[in-house]
């Protein structure tokens, strides 16, 4: 069968990747169609000789009419040129909801072929900009996404949430909650663990959603007990917030920046009791890629993200569900593990890893999903 996977965010690259390499396990012929245009750093992005890019119009603020209008192009472009692939599967990776209606329209066109929407956001939904997503031009947006997911074949969510949040929506849709994996190789871990201070990580991009104050409270609140210090591996507008207000705190920092390779960052995590799952009350997520990277290196988290995130960690014992009232309930606990408690804790971690965000955990779900949309 010929698949067209099309992804617009890099982002959103390792899912699109995961879902192509599947597809190939399962005997396909894949066409991945991407944007050239890199939303995390706002320029051209690196070239893949094996993928069709789209010359997509650049933006610099994420709220913006740029943005939108860039979207829209993206949406239009790509679906010219799967009109020259002609394939017999379209697997759409949302947002932009420009791409939900996209793929609506092509699907009316061409009826025979099949259409999975494959939501990893929710937009407006997600962003933090408080009650005015219910309003014009919000609504506008959502529902760029809500009126066009009708006859898709089927449509998946990276959350258990999405589904709840979308459930008016998707009533009629055959759905399924699709995890995200994380397809590398299981990465050498030593966990070298200092007594004396309590060692917190902190990954992925340090942008409007992270919940900065909640982060300086809980480190306040265990550094009361026994010192701190927070590894930082990446980076963001908020960047220069979060170290000023850690450096104001007395919060021992140190930053590493942008890091991508494997080894590199386990070897950071081996140090670390916890990673920070910090996001502000308003963001609507159940899931964080972050949480997957801290899972995969065995580190539990101290997270504030509900639903999906706050059940594996309650059921799992894989770290600590963190709000207003528990700060000092977490911290006391944290300053008092012993060696044996935290090595438990990490190895329940790396089982919920295997058994829900592995490749072979979402390969498994994968097949099943696409031989119920083939047998249709």
């Amino acid at each position: 069968m010929k698949v067209v996977v099309i992804n617009c965010f890099d982002i959103f690259e390792q899912r699109a990747a995961v879902v192509a390499e599947n597809f190939v396990r399962l005997g396909h012929e894949v066409t991945v169609i991407e944007s050239d245009f890199s939303h995390t750093y706002k320029k051209t992005a690196e070239i893949k000789n094996d993928h069709i890019l789209i010359k997509t119009r650049p933006y610099h603020r994420n709220l913006s009419v740029a943005r939108l209008l860039s979207h829209h192009f993206f949406a239009r472009d790509t679906f010219k040129q799967v009109e020259l692939v002609q394939p017999e599967m379209v697997y759409v990776l949302i947002p932009p909801n420009s791409l939900a209606k996209a793929a609506h329209a092509y699907k009316k066109k061409h009826s025979e072929v099949k259409l999975i929407l494959d939501i990893l956001d929710l937009w407006p939904e997600t962003l933090p900009v408080g009650s005015i997503k219910q309003v014009f031009p919000f609504t506008l947006w959502r529902n760029i996404r809500d009126l066009h997911v009708e006859n898709a074949d089927m449509v998946i969510t990276e959350c258990n949430l999405y589904q709840e949040i979308l459930a008016d929506v998707l009533r009629d849709r055959t759905t399924k909650t699709l995890y995200l994996a994380k397809s590398a190789e299981p990465i050498f871990s030593t966990p070298t663990l200092d007594n004396t201070t309590i060692h917190l990580a902190y990954l992925g991009s340090i942008n409007n959603i992270i919940d900065i104050p909640m982060i300086i409270k809980l480190t306040k609140a265990i550094d009361s007990l026994k010192p701190v210090t927070i590894h930082i591996i990446g980076s963001g507008e908020n960047k220069d917030t979060l170290l000023s207000e850690l450096k104001k705190n007395s919060i021992q920092t140190e930053y590493v920046g942008i890091e991508y390779d494997e080894t590199k960052k386990q070897a950071i995590f081996d140090r670390c009791h916890f990673g920070l799952n910090i996001m502000k009350e308003s963001v609507v997520v159940g899931l964080t890629i972050k949480s997957i990277d801290y899972f995969y290196a065995g580190l539990p988290i101290l997270n504030t993200i509900k639903s999906d995130t706050k059940q594996l960690v309650s059921e799992n014992q894989i770290g600590f569900n963190v709000t207003e009232d528990n700060l000092a309930t977490i911290a006391t606990a944290i300053a008092t593990m012993s060696d044996e408690e935290m090595s438990a804790m990490r190895k329940r971690t790396q089982t919920v890893f295997e058994t829900h965000f592995s490749a072979r955990a979402f390969a498994a779900e994968f097949d099943e999903i696409i031989a119920s949309v083939c047998g249709k």
